[in-house]
């Protein structure tokens, strides 16, 4: 059995492949990579948040989050305040400019990737989300290295 054959090695190389996609699809048209729209989903789920939050979420540490943030609110996307109670705690909110451009990149990822999943039919696509979606809940269980705080669906 050959490495397309396995699950983990074709859920990697699809992932991989489709984020290089989306990365430069949103480069080009928005001015941001998947990493920033990453953030500003996240954001948008839960708008005063704060960055290690959004790293745990995403999986990622807080340093990295921290670059991309500055980033971010750099091109007016964000806003960053130093929380009044904890003064080591930074709050992040997306602007309006960011909001708008939150939905325009999922405007774009839908487009970019509706061709390949129409290929798949609709009932393909709700198996496919549903076994992701198990997947999703049996890896990303709070006690796992990694794992997300945010419920399927969101």
């Amino acid at each position: 059995m050959g490495p397309t054959n396995t699950i983990s090695y074709l859920i990697q190389h699809l992932a991989s492949v489709i984020s290089k996609d989306v990365d430069q699809a949103l480069q080009e048209q928005l001015g941001i990579g998947f990493s920033q729209y990453k953030i500003l989903m996240v954001l948008e789920w839960n708008p005063r948040v704060q960055q290690k939050s959004i790293a745990k979420s995403l999986g990622q540490t807080e340093a990295s989050i921290s670059r991309q943030i500055k980033l971010l609110e750099k091109k007016g996307l964000i806003s960053t305040k130093i929380d009044a109670n904890n003064k080591r705690v930074r709050i992040s909110t997306p602007t309006i400019l960011g909001m708008q451009i939150t939905e325009a990149a999922a405007s774009i990822l839908r487009r970019s990737l509706g061709p390949e999943f129409a290929k798949m039919g609709e009932d393909q696509q709700a198996q496919l989300i549903k076994g992701l979606q198990a997947l999703h809940a049996s890896v990303c269980r709070a006690s796992r290295k990694g794992s997300c705080d945010h419920p399927l669906g969101v």
